[in-house]
């Protein structure tokens, strides 16, 4: 069982920046793969980005390739998504998922066992 916190979200100008976190609980978060969701309203939920456990391996939506990134620190339990040049179609509620690595970085919100509760982030144009 993962319990997960995102933070970070807010209002900012088009071309800004943020950085969300997502701290979790337990010991074994080091052995999740984790991921960045988002939604925005009366929409899917869609991918963003995912990391694989030891941070070695990361993949990104392409909408968001090249402007934002995700990283994670093991000793604080805690994944980042630092989000650069952002534009009034990112904003959505971003959330963070967790699940066991099964092969490769999935991309279905389906795939993941474990989710925070979401940030909302607001990009004025």
């Amino acid at each position: 069982q993962v319990h997960m916190v995102e933070s970070g979200g807010g209002l900012v100008p088009a071309g800004g920046s943020l950085r969300l976190s997502c701290a979790a609980s337990g010991r074994t978060f080091s052995s999740y793969v984790m991921g960045w969701f988002r939604q925005a309203p009366g929409k899917d939920r869609n991918f963003v980005a995912a990391i694989s456990w030891n941070g070695a391996v990361t993949d990104y939506a392409r909408s968001v390739t090249g402007r934002f990134t995700i990283s994670r620190d093991n000793a604080k339990n805690t994944v980042y998504l630092q989000m650069n040049d952002l534009k009034p179609e990112d904003t959505a509620v971003y959330s963070c998922a967790a699940t066991s690595p099964r092969g490769g970085l999935p991309r279905l919100h389906a795939q993941y066992d474990y989710w925070g509760q979401g940030t909302q982030v607001t990009v004025s144009s």
